[in-house]
């Protein structure tokens, strides 16, 4: 008999061939290869930006990137631009039609937000939760990305309120907020690696088994 996290890994990686196949079916209609569609929707996340920060981003080589990138500017999507900041430097930025294109490329996990939508609000953010914790811990072994999460971040003070509905606090918005709220990727995030506040925020989960947070708050 399989034991659970093994179920748990398979289920994962049947969810991933689905978004593999989505992200393939998207990507071919408009033209593009995967890595070209998911360097338009990066910049739309942040731009201008540096080569390096998208390659890092997408978990790809340099190399990789690069080449897909000069497919992009002669296809009139992405531009290159030096940066004020450093006039040597080169960064990039979305054409008028590379915005276009992007937004309509950034709605195809809409079917993952449709699949979540059929989960409770104590199952959502109790999934929340959890894909935060795995995030992290792929993250230290170097095995994705880093993401800009609310739980290493430095405005992050966990735990700081009594209401369960919104126990945490951002120093950024100076505003409470809820499990439902943590973000994945932030625009204004600032790294702290703060071990402190993440034992704190997971010290709670471990007493309450993720169900106190239970309020979904619109973003």
């Amino acid at each position: 008999m399989t034991t659970l996290p093994l179920r748990l890994a398979q289920g994962l990686a049947r969810i991933s061939l689905a978004c593999k196949s989505q992200g393939l079916a998207h990507s071919g209609r408009a033209g593009l290869s995967p890595t070209q569609a998911q360097i338009l929707v990066e910049l739309t996340r942040s731009e201008p930006a540096r080569l390096e920060r998208v390659a890092r981003a997408l978990a790809v080589r340099p190399a990789t990137a690069s080449e897909a990138v000069e497919a992009l500017v002669r296809k009139g999507l992405v531009r290159r631009l030096r940066r004020r900041d450093d006039r040597r430097a080169l960064a990039l930025s979305l054409t008028a039609r590379g915005r276009r294109l992007a937004a309509r490329l950034a709605h195809w996990p809409d079917f993952l937000a449709e699949a979540v939508g059929g989960l409770s609000e104590s199952e959502q953010v109790a999934f929340h939760r959890t894909l935060v914790k795995m995030i992290r811990f792929l993250q230290e072994r170097g095995l994705i990305p880093v993401a800009d999460m609310c739980v290493d971040c430095d405005y992050f003070r966990p735990n700081v309120y009594r209401d369960p509905a919104a126990p945490h606090h951002c120093d950024y918005v100076d505003a409470p907020f809820g499990d439902a709220g943590l973000r994945i990727g932030c625009p204004d995030f600032r790294a702290a690696r703060n071990e402190a506040a993440w034992r704190n925020w997971v010290s709670l989960a471990a007493l309450t088994g993720g169900e106190a947070h239970i309020h979904l708050r619109e973003e």
